[in-house]
């Protein structure tokens, strides 16, 4: 949460709203853009104020129960508890912003040619990594070698 915030305020200060610097050319950009919507715009099209108060009360209900599924996590799955701490960071991370702004602070762009990939943040890939580790644990994580 932290590191999304930091980076944020970073973009915020010095990179202009759909200004863009170019890190990889043809790869990867640094583009300050603002989505109103949820994962790749998810309801960007609803109105302003009922987006709003939707996505905040889902995020607060998802980081209650990330938060409350962390302090149920034995200590001997500390992968899992990882992965639900990276959850709970990325969803509280883009809950500030909801919060602060109405919108998500983006700035992530990797494409390839006219292909591109919706810009997102660090808080997004808190989520996605934690949602992995979160599957795999779930598919792979009871599994006990047979003695």
């Amino acid at each position: 949460m932290i590191l999304d915030q930091t980076t944020k305020a970073l973009v915020l200060n010095y990179l202009p709203l759909g200004g863009s610097i170019s890190v990889i050319p043809g790869f990867f950009d640094l583009t300050h853009v603002h989505n109103p919507g949820g994962a790749f715009g998810f309801l960007s099209g609803m109105s302003s104020e009922v987006r709003s108060l939707l996505f905040v009360a889902v995020s607060v209900l998802a980081a209650g129960l990330i938060l409350y599924f962390y302090w149920q996590t034995p200590v001997r799955q500390r992968l899992l508890a990882i992965g639900l701490a990276l959850l709970f960071g990325g969803a509280v991370g883009n809950l500030i912003d909801r919060i602060r702004f109405g919108v998500v602070v983006d700035f992530l762009d990797f494409y390839a040619g006219e292909l591109h990939w919706p810009a997102f943040n660090v808080a997004d890939s808190a989520i996605t990594v934690g949602v992995f580790i979160f599957g795999y644990h779930l598919l792979f994580g009871n599994v006990r070698p047979d003695s």
